[in-house]
């Protein structure tokens, strides 16, 4: 089942951020693959996609991380979550992990 993909204002700021920062392209192109998978399978085995407890989303909803890149210091990670629409994901912001 695909998702309908949308983006906070935070989120399309740190997609532009990468996207416009040439030392930061192999990680802009890491998040986009990642976004592709989370798109058609927010469960695939390459996101390990976990629920973050200590987060909520706007309307009190529950906030995933799907891992854009593994076994990288400062690794990006995508926080988002489902909804407001059935099928569709809110990606809330795209982070470094913190060391």
């Amino acid at each position: 089942m695909n998702f309908d993909l949308r983006y906070s204002p935070e989120a399309i700021n740190d997609l532009l951020t990468l996207r416009n920062s040439p030392d930061l392209s192999k990680r802009y192109k890491a998040v986009v693959k990642a976004l592709g998978y989370l798109k058609s399978n927010p469960r695939h085995p390459g996101l390990n996609t976990h629920q973050c407890i200590s987060l909520k989303g706007p309307n009190n909803d529950k906030i995933f991380e799907a891992y854009a890149e593994n076994n990288t210091p400062r690794a990006y990670r995508i926080l988002f979550y489902y909804g407001p629409e059935a099928k569709e994901i809110t990606i809330f912001t795209i982070v470094p992990h913190p060391d």
